[in-house]
């Protein structure tokens, strides 16, 4: 994937269940090659946008119970972050995962500052 803001491309995983679930999608839909997973309803947007993506999310979290105004397309990001950093504790990874270009922007996700989780690092002995 080519992130938008940056440019750049970043790669993700799909996991297991994610993939089956986009199996069946595929099945219950008559996607052609070459068009987007999600189409848009509109005629002139090849694809869904990304405030229609986020309100989508926003109906899950609430349909799920939790406050909509807490959770969102971005915490999900964030919370995959911070997952990440817990069983792996690579900052370096993290940042590459998130397709950040500084250090600094991906530990900012983590919401820690940026000396802490350098003199966290540099107390990881080798």
């Amino acid at each position: 994937m080519i992130q938008r803001k940056t440019g750049r491309p970043v790669q993700f995983e799909i996991t297991e269940q994610t993939r089956a679930a986009i199996h069946d999608w595929l099945a219950s839909t008559a996607l052609g090659s070459g068009q987007f997973l999600f189409p848009s309803r509109l005629y002139d947007h090849p694809h869904i946008s990304t405030r229609q993506y986020a309100r989508i999310v926003h109906r899950w979290v609430e349909r799920a119970g939790l406050d909509g105004a807490v959770y969102g397309t971005h915490s999900m990001r964030r919370t995959k972050a911070a997952q990440f950093y817990k069983k792996t504790d690579n900052l370096r990874a993290l940042q590459l995962l998130l397709g950040h270009t500084k250090l600094e922007r991906a530990v900012r996700y983590l919401g820690i500052e940026v000396d802490d989780a350098l003199a966290i690092s540099e107390q990881v002995e080798i």
